[in-house]
Order: C-alpha cells, then structure tokens, then sequence
C-alpha cells in the first residue's frame, strides 16, 4: 500500500516526478483522456438541459481496472494533470471514475517538472477548479453540437464523409478569403529611381532613392513620368542639403508564448505545428540527460502568457553576466495580452544552466533545436537593447530630392543571442553611409529607374495562420495546432511549398457553410465565444446557460436551412472534355483524394479519369505533351503522355523551350523512386506484423476471458 498516488497523463511525465518524490509514492499515467463524448452519436441529451453522455474510452478498460486498484490502495491521490483547462477535465474524469472516497482526492498543478515545483506543489494542493472543467465542457459540447448539425447537411449536398467544426471552418474561410483577393487581385505599376553616388572625400559610392518634388513625396506610375525627371535632372548638380544623425535602439522579443514558438519554428526550423508540439511536449514532459536522469527542459508549452517568475529571471541574470558582462543585462518586463489566459509563464528553459550545447549529443537534432531557440530567446529577452548608429541625408538635383540612409550596428546587446524572424520581406540592412557634410557636392555615378508591380496578398503559411487566428481571437493555444492538422487531413486546405491553399473541396465546403450558417461560421462570433468561455473559467458565466442561448437560434437556423436546401442541388461545374462512352460533357466531381472527371450519367454511365495537368513546353525527346503528376507526398515530376509505351521520359526538373533530353535525369528519377519505394514497403511490412501481433494478441486474449468465464 502507498502512502500517496500521484496520476499524470504520460509515462514520460512520470519518470520525470519519480526521482524528485522519497517515501512510499508511486506515480502512474492516464495516457490522456480515460473518458470522452462516444464517437457513435452527438452524445449530448439535450432535452436534458444539454447533459453530456460520457463514455470510457474503448481499450482503456484494463488501465481503468488498474488505477481504481491503486486509488483503492493509497492513502492519498495527486492529480497532477497538465496546468490548463484540458489538464483540469482530465482530473475531474479521473475523479469521477476512481470510485474513491472524496476526500482522498487533491489536485496538483506545475507550470514546470523540476524537484521545487514539484514539492512546492503537492504542499499546495488544492480542489479541482469546477470553472475550468466547466469552460473545457461548455467547448466540448458546443463543437460537438455544431460538428454533428452541421455535417448532415454537407453530406447531402457535396459528399458523405465530410465534417463541419467551428473553429476548423473558420480557418478555411480565411484561408478562402484569402485565396479570392490573390484571384481578383490587380497589379498596379510604379516606379523606382536609383541614383549611384560617389563622395569625393571618402571615395565610396553609395545609393540614393528618388523622394520627391520641392520636400513633398512623389509617388511615380509611368515611364513618361519617369522620363520627365530625367530629363529635368539630366545636368543637374547633386547637392547634400540635409544630414540626420541619431542613434536606434532594437528591443529583443518577450519570451515564447504557444503561438510565436510555433511561428519561429516554422520559420525558422521549418517545422509543422504538429512537430513543433509534440516536441515541446516531450521537452516538456522530460529527456533522459545522463548524470542528471530524466529532466523536463521547459516550461508548459500551451500558454499565451508572456510573464516570467523572479527565480528565473535571477537565473537568467547570473548566466548573462557570467557569460556576456554587466553591459550586456537588463530586467526586462513584458506587458502580456489582456486577452491571454495568465495562469503560467511564458516558455523557457527550466534549468539555466544546462545550455543547448551541452545536451546536443543526449537528445535528438529535432529537440535540440527547439530547445536552443527556446533557450536563446529567453536569455535575449532579459538582455540590452542592440544600438545602431543611423544617418539620413537629403540630396537636391535641382528641384528634385533623393533620400540615402545608413546605418551601423554599435552595440550587438542581444542580437548576441537570437533575433527574431518575421514573415514580411525585409530589405537588406544597409551599411553606414560616407561621412557626408551639408552643402557638399556629390558625383553622380548612374541613373536607374526601376519599374515594379504591386503583388497580392501573401498566402497562409501555417506560421501566418497561426498570427492571424491569435489576432482575430480565434482559438487558444491548445488548439491551433489540431485546427490546422484537421483541415489539412479534411483536404479542405493542402500545403503546396509552406504556404495554405484552398482545395477545391475547401471551396464548395466554405460557400455552403457561409451562405448558409453565416452566423456561426465567421469571425466575430467565434471570438465571442472563445471570450464566454473565458468567462465560464473565470466563474462569470454558468457554462449550460451559454449553452442554452446558444442552442435556440442555432436550432432554428438549421431547421430554416435545411427546408431552403431541400429543393435546391448543388450544380456540378461542366468541363470541356466529352465522356468517351456516352457523349455527355464530363463534370468535376471530388473525392477523397481530391477533384476528377466524371460523367454526369451515372448510373447509367460510370465513366470517371482523373485531371491531367500539361504544360506547354513539349517533350525534350518525342515533342510529345508533358503532364505534370505528383508523388504520394504531393511532389510534382513530368513525365511524357507517351510513357511507358514509346518514350521513357520523365524528370523531378520541369522541361524547358529547346532542351535536349539527358537520360540521366530518368535514371536519378527511377533511383530516387525506388528508395523510396523500399521505404514504404519496409514502414509497410513493419506496421502489418506490429498490427498483426496486436490482433493475435487481442483475440488469445479475448479467448482466454471466454475460457475463463466458461
């Protein structure tokens, strides 16, 4: 018998809390969720005031039997669940079904897995917080309403098999949007003029931009408006009329909350926000480092907070002045969203002084590399400002001005360390100009005019996505990863080299849902929400009554949609390629790999092929047509419509007007795909046996139950 039972989600989690606790302690692990909503239906009565139906979760049995055995056997039971809403439900379902006295049960809760917050936290268990499994619910039951109303109505009119989700939609229609403004987007031209300098006292050329006429900005459209400065300004003297100097500072970022942490991954490390979580949560949950055993390296990762214990900060501040001086620190405070759920820190590093390097060979290279950039970006966060010397300089050509500006970098404070990415273009830093004077003269090198054309919006990239939800208040950091996870397996969205687009799917998908349940699916509702059940945490609203409000109009919105799409039938869009068999303009239709040719005849008529892209360059060997195909793992090659039967070409590399056929370029390809053709036959092979002896085991032991029981 123990005298206590600490209970968290994962093994990993548990190695770490072993070694810190003495005494009789066994800790054990749910393995996440040991109750949930059933698959099978809505799960929610609601004509009983909306009461959820929870099930055990199907092959969880055995581990059920084994912690109300524990449970029974120990004097006293830690819930140390994760420190969020989703941590807090957990708790409460283990509660639930442990079947225990009441009073044996406390909650536990730590922001990070080291021996102080461990032991500091058992000393300060506490009651489960009924808010914060009440706003998990409230999320729970209304997704679950919205999924299942919603989706019968996409199953009637696009295809069986598809889901609607709040949050999910909502996403899709951004990245929709965002699509329609690139397509309807209209370049608009504008000029720049350069002018090559030369100062005749340092010798040094630099560059200066056209500005403007008499100190006012002149934006330039056209190479007639062009051609007139030019010719005003033919023989005109360059002369320096004003010179800035001044000095800028560059503030270091705060420390990671769950959103900037999985855009800097992505931008940086090129990770998915599915990677980047699972291993934060790994980095989290603990690492086997050797002489210290298992260790949790950083703080929670799903946090939206930016704020920082004092321990930490004391810590950051010995390691900065031991290893960069007194001229390199400053306690720095961030100001954290007023939206933010504050609960924990932001993220960093739990030890100080175990660097990234010293762990390199103990962890793995994806670990290692979200560990230096939350390590870095901590430390830079509690560091001086980096300080840059800048001069601007004004230059007259007769009414004419041009702008040069410089800059140098002093002081490198926390750049040091780590500077922050950004998903913008930035222009090249440019170096510090001559030591240019009023009223001096300088040489003109070269003229250029430079003609460019305004660009779209940029497509989502997970990262840009990311920003964009956590602006618009849409979602929590829990869930912005498996939002994006989801559209992307829905096949709503697919990614094409980082960046988001719509498939077409997503876009039937999308217009049904706004035209028809705009209300639910947008923006502003769905940042509503995520504000009431915000509230619902905070013990300012009774999580059934949101629930009730929002049920009626909702129900109401249904019952109208589905009388006006009764009659109505989503039209197919026609194609220009005729059906072979029967004659009939073929339709696209979408599957579960995407959009094809069908014919509209079906049943009479089954014919279905699928889309062929081309290109227009013909084929390097027979001038045949080449059709663009893609991989399982969406890359694309070019292969000729001849292949196999009269030309074998086929190339990773798109042809281009005039090439002449390299045969090497077939043989790389057939090596390549034959790899890669072992590799999924060898993960194939492996899966069937590991799936197989999961079977066979299951059935011996089903076997042996019936046996048993007979």
């Amino acid at each position: 018998m123990s005298d206590k039972l600490i209970i968290v989600e994962s093994p990993a989690k548990a190695n770490t809390i072993k070694k810190f606790l003495g005494g009789n302690t066994k800790v054990v692990a749910s393995m996440g969720h040991i109750r949930d909503l059933p698959k099978s239906k809505m799960g929610i009565d609601i004509e009983h005031d909306f009461e959820p139906q929870y099930i055990n979760i199907r092959g969880k049995g055995e581990l059920i039997k084994k912690l109300k055995k524990d449970a029974k056997e120990a004097k006293k039971i830690y819930l140390a669940t994760d420190p969020d809403r989703e941590g807090e439900a957990i708790a409460w379902h283990l509660a639930k079904i442990l079947e225990t006295d009441k009073d044996k049960i406390t909650r536990v809760t730590f922001n990070e897995i080291t021996k102080t917050a461990v032991q500091k936290a058992i000393k300060e268990s506490r009651d489960i917080d009924i808010n914060l499994v009440d706003a998990q619910q409230a999320r729970r039951v209304l997704d679950r309403i919205v999924g299942y109303k919603i989706s019968p109505v996409l199953w009637k009119k696009v295809k069986r098999g598809l889901s609607a989700g709040r949050v999910q939609s909502v996403a899709v229609k951004l990245i929709v949007d965002r699509e329609e403004e690139i397509e309807k987007f209209i370049p608009e031209e504008y000029w720049n003029i350069y002018a090559i300098l030369n100062d005749k006292n340092s010798k040094k050329d630099f560059e200066a931009r056209f500005y403007g006429k008499d100190g006012k900005k002149q934006e330039i459209h056209s190479q007639e408006e062009v051609d007139k400065i030019l010719k005003d300004i033919e023989k005109a003297k360059y002369i320096v009329t004003e010179v800035k100097r001044g000095e800028k500072k560059r503030t270091p970022a705060p420390p990671f909350t769950t959103s900037t942490m999985q855009q800097e991954a992505s931008r940086k490390l090129g990770f998915t926000l599915k990677k980047t979580m699972s291993i934060a949560q790994g980095l989290y949950e603990g690492v086997k480092i050797p002489e210290r055993g298992t260790v949790g390296l950083i703080t929670y990762m799903r946090t939206d907070s930016t704020r920082i214990s004092e321990e930490a900060r004391a810590s950051a501040k010995e390691q900065i002045l031991k290893l960069y001086g007194e001229e390199y620190y400053e306690n720095r405070y961030y100001k954290t969203n007023k939206e933010a759920q504050d609960a924990h820190e932001g993220i960093r590093p739990t030890y100080i002084d175990i660097e990234p390097e010293s762990i390199k060979n103990d962890v793995t290279k994806d670990q290692y590399k979200l560990y230096k950039l939350i390590y870095n970006r901590f430390m830079a966060s509690q560091m001086k400002s980096a300080i840059y010397d800048t001069m601007a300089v004004t230059i007259k050509a007769n009414e004419y001005d041009f702008k040069a500006n410089g800059q140098n970098l002093k002081f490198k404070g926390f750049m040091t360390l780590y500077v922050e990415g950004t998903d913008e273009k930035v222009e090249e830093e440019k170096g510090m100009l001559p030591p240019l004077q009023e009223n001096q003269e300088v040489k003109l090198k070269k003229i250029e005019p430079k003609q460019s054309f305004t660009e779209p919006p940029a497509r989502y990239t997970e990262a840009s996505l990311v920003k964009a939800l956590e602006e618009k208040g849409i979602g929590r950091p829990s869930t912005y990863s498996p939002t994006i996870t989801t559209i992307l397996a829905r096949r709503y969205i697919e990614k094409i080299q980082k960046q988001l687009h719509p498939t077409e799917l997503g876009k039937v998908v999308n217009k049904l849902l706004t035209e028809y349940f705009s209300d639910v699916i947008n923006v502003e509702f769905t940042a509503k929400i995520e504000n009431e059940f915000d509230e619902i945490a905070e013990g300012k609203e009774e999580w059934k009554k949101m629930i009730r409000e929002f049920y009626g109009p909702f129900e109401e919105e249904i019952e109208k949609v589905e009388k006006e799409l009764e009659h109505v039938k989503l039209e197919d869009e026609v194609s220009d390629v005729k059906c072979e068999k029967c004659g009939r303009m073929m339709v696209y239709k979408y599957g579960r790999y995407g959009k094809f040719l069908a014919c509209p005849g079906y049943p009479e008529c089954k014919n279905a092929k699928p889309i062929i892209e081309t290109i227009d360059v013909p084929c390097p060997k027979c001038g045949g047509v080449v059709q663009v195909r893609k991989t399982k793992r969406k890359r694309n090659y070019y292969i000729c419509e001849h292949n196999p039967e009269s030309c074998d070409y086929i190339s990773w590399n798109k042809p281009k007007e005039g090439e002449k056929w390299n045969p090497e370029e077939a043989e790389e390809f057939k090596k390549e795909a034959e790899k890669v053709r072992k590799t999924t036959k060898k993960t194939t092979k492996k899966t069937t046996k590991k799936t197989t002896n999961k079977a066979t085991k299951k059935t011996a032991k089903s076997t042996d139950k019936k046996e048993t029981n007979k």
